[in-house]
């Protein structure tokens, strides 16, 4: 007796991991209908420092809070162009937005956070507590 399979085409778990892992599709394409811009943390001695690279924004279309132990960062800009001559009228429309979302270090004091904005990279430093954040723990298991 033979079956009939049907084949439904979707990509195998290889293609999607490679996909997902992929830094092409991570910062220059769209995501869930966002454009997840692309960001540099470097760390130093007395603070950690982030570069986020949205080029075509202005600093008031930002928003960046902290809540419990997260650092938010989330912009949204829209534009509009009008154009009217004799025999036509154009109009365009254009939005842009996106959310990003880190887990903050124990030792980030959530009270002592800056950012600047120029040249289409926004910079966020983080300053250190001092408290080490080093500490290791072993869980048991139950």
């Amino acid at each position: 007796m033979s079956h009939l399979v049907k084949s439904h085409r979707s990509p195998s778990l290889r293609s999607m991991m490679e996909d997902f892992w992929s830094t092409d599709r991570f910062f220059d394409k769209p995501f869930n209908g966002e454009l997840l811009p692309a960001v540099n943390i470097r760390e130093t001695k007395n603070h950690y420092k982030l570069d986020v690279s949205v080029p075509g924004f202005k600093k008031d279309d930002f928003k960046i809070t902290t809540e419990d132990g997260l650092l938010t960062i989330s912009a949204e800009t829209s534009n509009e162009q009008n154009e009217e001559k004799e025999n036509y009228t154009r109009r365009e429309f254009s939005s842009s937005s996106f959310t990003r979302t880190f887990h903050l270090p124990e030792n980030v004091e959530e009270d002592n956070i800056s950012a600047n904005y120029q040249n289409g990279l926004l910079e966020i430093e983080l300053k250190k507590s001092g408290k080490s954040s080093t500490a290791k723990k072993e869980i048991k298991v139950a």
